[in-house]
């Protein structure tokens, strides 16, 4: 039984009164383990559908399973509880909260669960070395360079030790060099802790690295 599924998926939008079909009847199995990049041109539906998988957009139509389990007829205090448990969100931007260093935001997540502080914080400095900062965890965003403020967000994405982490355009704001160092984190964190990933990305040569490519054009979820 595939980790994630998507089962005739629609989600449409309307934008000056006319409707625009995002996702039109997608249907797809990721495997636990996985590491897969998504393509597609700007505003083909890339970000829509991991806000689907992730549970942050219900779909018009259809239904995402996890572990066979229909999310979306749980719910909406359920589902909260299932994305906070399952899913880490890797964004563009880092949205890290500025008072704060960086350890205090990668374990804010551990936090908020009502977590002990203590292996929280144990946790949080771990994966803060893990991704190559063990040096800045006192430092608050505003001391980190972009790179460093996009592998704190990805410690922060890990900290509630996710099965699945979703992320989209995780390098758009860096120059090539530092979004490849970000790249191969992903792949790294794929390998040592067999997270599930999703990553969208624009950039083809990075996408080509993954596994496993998919392409989103037209509403449809193809194999790049």
């Amino acid at each position: 039984m595939a980790l994630l599924s998507i089962r005739n998926v629609f989600k449409s939008y309307f934008l000056h009164g006319k409707r625009i079909d995002v996702l039109r009847d997608v249907s797809l199995d990721i495997n636990a383990g996985e590491l897969i990049s998504m393509i597609g041109a700007s505003g083909a539906g890339k970000s829509t559908f991991l806000h689907v998988l992730g549970t942050l957009d219900a779909p018009a139509a259809g239904e995402v399973l996890f572990d066979g389990k229909s999310v979306f007829s749980m719910n909406d205090a359920e589902i909260a509880e299932f994305r906070n448990r399952t899913i880490g969100f890797v964004f563009q931007s880092h949205y890290l909260l500025p008072e704060f260093t960086a350890l205090e935001n990668v374990a804010m997540p551990a936090l908020i669960q009502r977590k002990d502080r203590t292996p929280s914080y144990a946790y949080a400095r771990e994966l803060l070395e893990r991704v190559g900062l063990g040096s800045r965890v006192d430092h608050r965003p505003g001391e980190l360079s972009g790179g460093e403020a996009q592998r704190v967000a990805l410690a922060r994405a890990l900290v509630l030790k996710p099965a699945v982490l979703l992320a989209d355009e995780p390098t758009g704001n860096l120059d090539p060099t530092t979004g490849e160092g970000i790249h191969q984190l992903l792949r790294d964190v794929n390998r040592d802790l067999g997270i599930t990933a999703v990553v969208v990305t624009h950039n083809e040569t990075l996408a080509r690295s993954m596994p496993r490519r998919l392409r989103l054009a037209g509403g449809q979820v193809s194999e790049a």
